[in-house]
């Protein structure tokens, strides 16, 4: 049985490893914008957060040399299980794929999408605070 507190925050927590993920790739599209048979990538939003959520996916552990780096959660998931290659952009003459454009509204978007999340889980912190101290802010 998960407490209050989990299944307030995971579902936010989940978000944002997912929008976190996501903006990696986006940024590496742009990057490698240049980069000859290049293929853009990119993950489904909406299918990925619902896998995670449903703590669907395949694990995987992070190797570590030293206890005081950071290790994954057992049965954690893989985001990278769900990378795809993007579908209707042009390739050109070099091989690429990435639409400038389309790469940077969606980085644009993206990220305000993990700033809502940001502030949604800023909000619901605050709001636990105060009711466990009784102050509000």
């Amino acid at each position: 049985m998960t407490s209050l507190l989990n299944q307030t925050l995971d579902p936010l927590a989940d978000a944002l490893r997912v929008s976190g993920y996501r903006q990696q790739l986006l940024a590496a599209n742009i990057a490698n914008a240049d980069t000859p048979n290049y293929k853009a990538v990119d993950i489904p939003f909406a299918k990925t957060l619902q896998a995670v959520q449903a703590g669907q996916g395949m694990g995987f552990t992070m190797e570590t040399d030293q206890t005081r780096q950071f290790t994954t959660a057992p049965g954690s998931l893989a985001l990278a299980s769900f990378v795809q290659y993007q579908r209707g952009s042009a390739v050109g003459l070099d091989g690429n794929s990435v639409d400038m454009n389309q790469e940077q509204s969606d980085f644009a978007q993206n990220g305000v999408r993990y700033q809502a999340d940001v502030t949604f889980v800023t909000g619901t912190i605050k709001s636990l605070l105060s009711a466990i101290t009784g102050i509000t802010q």
